[in-house]
């Protein structure tokens, strides 16, 4: 698996989240079908994992954690969707 930045290709999405939350900066990266949303704040950092097609697999919340925060799945707050997952770490 690889991350590939593609913060670039989303510029409303960048603009919208740093002006309407506490948001110091957002990060977009594709995971080939499944896109990585990565936002940083002072006090907590989220993450959420979205596929329209499937479900998102418990191998990609395991490499997103380990490449983006550096952390495990028991290091953070897990909120399953649909087709997607949020992952949120306080600092």
């Amino acid at each position: 698996m690889k991350l590939i930045d593609v913060t670039n290709s989303h510029a409303d999405l960048v603009r919208e989240q740093l002006a309407n939350t506490d948001a110091q900066f957002v990060k977009v990266y594709s995971l080939g079908q499944t896109t990585v949303i990565f936002t940083g704040a002072v006090t907590h950092e989220d993450v959420i994992i979205l596929n329209k097609n499937r479900r998102v697999k418990q191998s990609e919340i395991d490499f997103v954690l380990t490449k983006l925060l550096h952390l495990t799945v028991d290091d953070v707050e897990v909120m399953p969707g649909h087709n997607f997952v949020e992952l949120s770490h306080l600092k």
